[in-house]
């Protein structure tokens, strides 16, 4: 096993299953979150700017198990890279007009102990409930009992989905991909 940075080399990738071929155009419904600045967000108050929600599965923690099989999940592996990849971009995504957040099943505690560890400037928020992954009708996958969501990225404009970024392969690139379609719409809007 690899460290929690770390992504082996035969990391299978996940394919389109078309579980978020629904989502682009649909409002935010208002759902509260717990968020690790201990606060609640309302999801369908989110404003008028842009809004990345990185969804990921569930991070690890060092000298923890992975779930049995976890490396063999396509598209499970990589939720810390993934998290660090957001950190080291959230100036540029801040200066691309999009307020960056993590939504993931675990609770709130667990995730408090990641964004104190990577020292992420950004909070993250806790499903762990369902709530939105229920309302949105989001893709998710089971092991060793516990629902995960897959991963997947919305990008949310006054309360609509914009843009949906599934699947994500490979994780810890994901975060340059999203800046790179963020300046791409600033251009746009610009032209």
């Amino acid at each position: 096993m690899s460290g929690l940075h770390e992504l082996p080399f035969d990391l299978p990738a996940p394919e389109d299953d078309g579980g978020c071929a629904h989502l682009v155009g649909m409002t935010m419904p208002h759902i509260r979150l717990a968020s690790t600045a201990d606060r609640d967000v309302d999801l369908g108050a989110l404003g008028e700017g842009r809004t990345v929600l990185y969804c990921y599965p569930r991070t690890g923690r060092p000298g923890q198990a992975l779930p049995n099989g976890w490396d063999e999940v396509p598209g499970a592996r990589g939720c810390t890279p993934e998290a660090c990849a957001f950190r080291d971009h959230a100036a540029e995504l801040t200066a691309l007009g999009a307020s960056v957040f993590g939504v993931s099943t675990q609770d709130t505690a667990y995730q408090r102990e990641l964004v104190e560890r990577l020292h992420l400037p950004f909070e993250i928020l806790s499903d762990a409930d369902l709530a939105l992954t229920s309302a949105l009708r989001l893709p998710t996958f089971e092991v060793d009992g516990m629902r995960l969501i897959k991963r997947l990225t919305l990008v949310v404009c006054a309360r609509a989905i914009e843009h949906v970024f599934y699947p994500v392969f490979p994780p810890d690139a994901h975060a340059s991909e999203v800046a790179a379609w963020l300046r791409h719409k600033t251009s746009e809007r610009q032209a």
